[in-house]
């Protein structure tokens, strides 16, 4: 959800897709939730400037 918030509909499409559908395979939820956190992490701990501290329209996150 985290990628709704900041502007990136194309992943947070794809990580919700991922985890509906994806209980066909059983692991796309798990893929997903990996995915999420990950990302997740990555946003807390950058840095200012970093690409992952910015938005979708390129400004700045504030903490």
């Amino acid at each position: 959800m985290h990628n709704f918030y900041l502007g990136n509909t194309g992943k947070a499409v794809a990580q919700l897709l991922l985890t509906v559908i994806g209980w066909i395979l059983i692991i796309g939820p798990a893929v997903a939730g990996i995915w999420g956190l990950v990302e997740g992490i990555l946003i807390l701990c950058s840095h200012y400037g970093s690409q992952w501290h910015r938005d979708a329209q390129g400004v700045e996150l504030q903490d």
